[in-house]
């Protein structure tokens, strides 16, 4: 479980956080949305560590990670997986290379017992045999793929995928959806994702939280969506389902 408690941020006179209380819950998939500079990035940064806030707290199983020093936070850490917007994959390493980074920077396993692992979540993510590939040899969705296998290949406890469906069309997204979710059901992993695609979010939506302004501004399920009143969350919804459908007419 994370639990994120009164957290602020600010960059320079721009105060991008005003205070976000909420937690994150095994097994779940969170979904966090709202418009361009709402903050849900940035949330999403001072939760792993990629900026600090300017005021609150972020806890792991009420492990204390802001008050860590860089040290202290390597173990939790360890138990973090990024799946990042654009995949991140190295383009000079092979597909095994690439999923084999972390468990080489981070743990002393043998090169067998390192194989047996990339070979367990190429499995699991349906890409069994492509080892050998580059990522130049892949398509979108196949790279976001072995970004999952990369990011669960440390057995984490927590997942955090920015804009996961980002370049993706509507099949290989609902696809990679499906399978962050059954990943996050199956390991009972925290799962935390930022998202601009509705379809994702009435798709895996377990839990919503909508950012307006940099607050914390509604906070329900897929099924809630469709009947709250929040003026701000509904004319989100529309514009977004709005510029999609644009998108798919060109």
């Amino acid at each position: 479980m994370i639990e994120v408690k009164d957290i602020f941020k600010k960059f320079g006179d721009n105060e991008v956080l005003k205070g976000i209380t909420a937690d994150f819950k095994p097994g779940v998939t969170t979904l966090i949305i709202g418009s361009s500079g709402s903050g849900k990035t940035t949330l999403m940064k001072n939760m792993v560590g990629l900026h600090e806030p300017n005021g609150g707290k972020v806890f792991y199983d009420g492990r204390d990670f802001t008050s860590m020093d860089t040290k202290e936070r390597i173990d939790i850490r360890k138990e973090i997986g990024m799946l990042f917007q654009g995949s991140a994959l190295f383009d000079s390493m092979t597909v095994e290379k690439n999923i084999r980074f972390p468990l080489d920077m981070f743990t002393d396993q043998g090169i067998g017992e390192k194989t047996d692992r990339v070979n367990d979540v190429l499995e699991r993510v349906n890409l069994a045999g492509k080892n050998k590939l580059f990522p130049a040899e892949l398509s979108g969705g196949m790279m976001k793929r072995v970004g999952i296998a990369r990011a669960i290949a440390m057995r984490p406890k927590y997942l955090f995928c920015d804009e996961p469906n980002s370049g993706l069309d509507p099949k290989s997204s609902i696809m990679i959806d499906e399978l962050v979710s059954e990943i996050t059901n199956e390991y009972e992993i925290t799962t935390v994702i930022v998202t601009h695609d509705m379809n994702s979010v009435m798709g895996i939506g377990e839990h919503i939280l909508f950012l307006h302004q940099g607050q914390k501004w509604w906070e329900g399920s897929k099924d809630e969506i469709t009947s709250t009143d929040n003026k701000e969350l509904n004319e989100f919804v529309f514009a977004t389902q709005l510029m999609e459908t644009l998108l798919k007419k060109k």
